[in-house]
């Protein structure tokens, strides 16, 4: 596999960001993740970054280095972070359950998966045309929806979620794939922040037409500028994918020298540090990044060594 990511997120108008991105990947798989804690409940932060941590650790576990089935793993991986999050309420004895949206993707043999509960969305590009994106588990998307196919009077619930993860009942889980990927498609994973401020006729002209290292911290900016004083957190993974033929394209990830037992992530170990950053951008996650780096340098090493 070879492709390109940029992250980034900012805290906007709030008093903390409980948004957390990551991605993860073998030689052969890729797991791409974002999820938005909820506000109106206690520890938003520690929801988001606990359902990143519970599809990590279960893709490291399950990616060797391939999914058997990459469907079946998003739809159980992330029930397993809403299972979670509800132990952890009951070990810390709250009274109200964590909660958070969050939106994942697997890259796997040319092929992308996606599964998600709640408002957190995927976008699908080629060229610049918008191929796929998710439909949002809020009952304004539902009357939307419904409006379609008989008359609805009187809108009602605007943007509130009928399901997330913590929540009280089973989540809603919706899964799509495989979709096959050509070189140089993109998926861009966001929080509501983004959409929410940024059309997504905007989202997909700015990220058609651009590097996503150009792209993604203008779309970011452009929604705190809309979002004002008040705006929301923002929150943008973008994946352009150069697929195996681009093996000669500068820059980039490239898992071909991977060994099948090296697992990668940016996804951080802990639940929550001790001062947890506002605003994570390319510069917080530069150690991971390293370390990535040195793992494929050790991999590439043994390989040699072994053909030697």
């Amino acid at each position: 596999m070879r492709f390109s990511v940029y992250q980034l997120s900012r805290k906007g108008g709030r008093e903390k960001n409980e948004d957390r991105m990551g991605y993860c990947y073998t030689r052969d798989s890729g797991l791409f993740a974002l999820a938005d804690g909820m506000g109106g409940h206690p520890e938003g932060e520690v929801a988001s970054q606990l359902a990143l941590q519970t599809l990590a650790a279960l893709f490291q576990r399950d990616a060797k280095p391939t999914l058997k089935d990459p469907l079946r793993f998003l739809h159980d991986a992330v029930m397993a972070g809403h299972h979670q999050l509800l132990r952890y309420a009951t070990e810390k004895g709250l009274m109200d359950t964590p909660r958070t949206t969050v939106v994942a993707c697997v890259i796997q043999g040319e092929a992308a998966y996606w599964a998600h509960c709640g408002d957190s969305r995927l976008y699908l590009l080629r060229g610049d045309k918008l191929i796929a994106r998710t439909r949002d588990h809020s009952y304004t998307e539902l009357q939307d929806t419904l409006a379609q196919v008989v008359p609805i009077a009187e809108r009602f619930n605007r943007n509130v979620l009928f399901t997330c993860l913590g929540s009280p009942g089973k989540p809603v889980v919706d899964a799509v794939g495989p979709l096959l990927l050509q070189s140089g498609d993109k998926v861009l994973l966001c929080s509501d922040g983004l959409w929410g401020n940024v059309t997504d006729s905007v989202i997909a002209e700015q990220i058609s037409g651009r590097p996503i290292a150009d792209a993604v911290p203008e779309l970011v900016e452009l929604a705190l500028r809309n979002g004002g004083a008040r705006c929301d957190n923002v929150t943008v993974l973008s994946v352009d994918w150069e697929g195996a033929e681009d093996a000669d394209v500068t820059g980039g990830i490239s898992t071909e020298t991977l060994g099948d037992d090296v697992f990668a992530s940016t996804i951080q170990a802990g639940v929550m540090g001790d001062n947890p950053p506002d605003d994570l951008d390319e510069a917080e996650i530069e150690r991971s990044i390293r370390e990535i780096n040195e793992a494929i340098r050790r991999s590439s090493e043994q390989q040699r060594q072994k053909k030697s």
